[in-house]
């Protein structure tokens, strides 16, 4: 009898301080929940595409509003200066040169080779193969209810792309529900829709009237997946909205593009092109003030990013543009908030890569990186929520391939502090800048300083080698 009583009385004092500390957390406004997360990618949006980057041209209230709650990275980076390696590097947190997937989807034929040159093209795979463990995959398995909305490029089928067993999976098996995510709403193969207007002609996404503007429609299916996570027991979610915009074709509705054919000039070069990043602004804002209406705003990361430099459109001060490894094409926008931990309006210089969103999402869930993936970024939680410098000397870039217009050099580069060294496969030639002093890469400095030059260069290729990069071969 007094066994059973004191047992009895164990157990009510561990639930009276159970229900003190949750109370106590409850009073101060502490989430004792894993946070939610909403990652949001924009495609082929630039550096300079945003009023809070400077263009003071462009109306972009809602991500502007977003960068004032949060912290802006003036010095974020693409994993690849185009997209597919981009995507496939955030879902598993590996390099581009690891996943050996280094162009995009579908690319140039196996073995290309630009006529006039004697290099040709290394095979690299053009879809995410179902074996590797992502992002999704991680929090599905942790409770998250995960919803993918938009732009996936990572289901392309090719016959260069055999799986370990010799057979072909067909492009609809390799989509994001496939891949982890519980819903997927627009993601296929597709690098661009073929219509920004209903109906949009892509597989998965019906319109549900004529002349529905595709930002809007994939706002509307983002907050009904978050509506329906929390329907369902409440569960943390993560919503992974990868945009459609602003990818050719360049389409947008008539009067944002009548309103910035008014402001044509320096800055506002196309108009349609300037009006589609409104109009995702707007759809943002959208998603954003659903959260806030639903209590969720203060338990939840928003991270905000681009998968790559834009195509024909300034880039001005930087040099390059989508497809090149100057920093036109893979110097990026990125903002993150997370009341409570970020401080609102903090900015920073922190050279930061695609790879490092994993990490982070990661970090902040209390989740690690899956055996089978190495960790290529790291977590930026001690920069977000106490400032404190990352411990990391270099960044690497390897693209090894022609983008769509055939117009870059294959490279490889690497960012250490400020400089930034490029190595060309063509000549084997050498480019160094210092990005503090020279952002548009114009002086190369290279002869200037051989000790450094050296360094770099070693540094990048030990780099190369352990991540077991593909090289473009020389022809006979």
């Amino acid at each position: 009898m007094l066994q059973f009583g004191y047992h009895r009385f164990l157990t009510l004092m561990v639930a009276l301080v159970a229900c003190c500390a949750n109370s106590s957390a409850a009073e101060s406004g502490v989430n004792l929940k894993r946070p939610n997360i909403v990652l949001i990618m924009a495609d082929d949006l630039g550096w300079k595409d945003l009023h809070c980057y400077g263009n003071k041209k462009l109306d972009t209230p809602h991500i502007d509003r977003l960068a004032e709650q949060g912290m802006l990275f003036t010095d974020a980076y693409s994993a690849a200066p185009v997209c597919t390696p981009t995507r496939a590097a955030l879902m598993t947190g590996e390099s581009p040169a690891r996943l050996n997937i280094t162009n995009h989807a579908a690319g140039h034929a196996p073995n290309f080779q630009k006529p006039g040159t004697k290099l040709i093209t290394p095979l690299w795979l053009r879809h995410l193969p179902l074996e590797r463990v992502t992002l999704a995959e991680q929090l599905k398995s942790a409770g998250y209810a995960t919803g993918f909305v938009g732009k996936w490029h990572l289901s392309h089928r090719s016959r260069s792309d055999l799986g370990a067993d010799g057979k072909l999976p067909t492009e609809a098996e390799l989509r994001p529900e496939y891949q982890g995510f519980d819903v997927n709403v627009g993601g296929c193969s597709y690098g661009g829709p073929p219509s920004y207007f209903s109906p949009y002609r892509i597989p998965n996404l019906e319109g549900k009237a004529d002349g529905e503007y595709l930002p809007d429609r994939s706002a509307d299916e983002s907050i009904e997946f978050i509506k329906s996570a929390q329907a369902d027991g409440n569960r943390p979610f993560f919503l992974c909205w990868w945009n459609y915009s602003v990818h050719y074709p360049f389409q947008a509705p008539a009067d944002l593009i009548a309103k910035y054919e008014k402001r044509k000039g320096p800055g506002i070069e196309n108009p349609t092109y300037a009006a589609m990043i409104e109009g995702m602004d707007a759809s943002i804002g959208k998603l954003l003030k659903a959260i806030s209406a639903q209590g969720l705003d203060k338990n939840t990361i928003v991270i905000f990013t681009s998968d790559n430099g834009p195509f024909a459109a300034n880039v001005k001060p930087l040099r390059g543009e989508k497809g090149y490894l100057y920093e036109g094409g893979i110097r990026v926008p990125m903002i993150v908030r997370w009341p409570g931990h970020i401080k609102p309006g903090s900015r920073t210089a922190a050279p930061v890569i695609t790879m490092d969103i994993h990490a982070t999402i990661l970090a902040a869930t209390n989740l690690k990186s899956h055996s089978t993936n190495t960790a290529d970024g790291i977590s930026l939680l001690p920069l977000l929520e106490h400032g404190a410098d990352l411990k990391r000397n270099s960044i690497c870039f390897h693209y090894p391939n022609y983008a769509f217009h055939k117009g870059n050099r294959m490279a490889s580069a690497i960012r250490s502090g400020d400089h930034k060294l490029l190595w060309f496969y063509d000549d084997d030639s050498v480019e160094l800048y210092n990005l503090a002093n020279d952002i548009s890469e114009s002086q190369n400095l290279a002869d200037k300083n051989p000790e450094r030059t050296r360094r770099m260069l070693k540094e990048l290729q030990l780099w190369l080698k352990e991540s077991q990069a593909s090289r473009p071969q020389m022809s006979e």
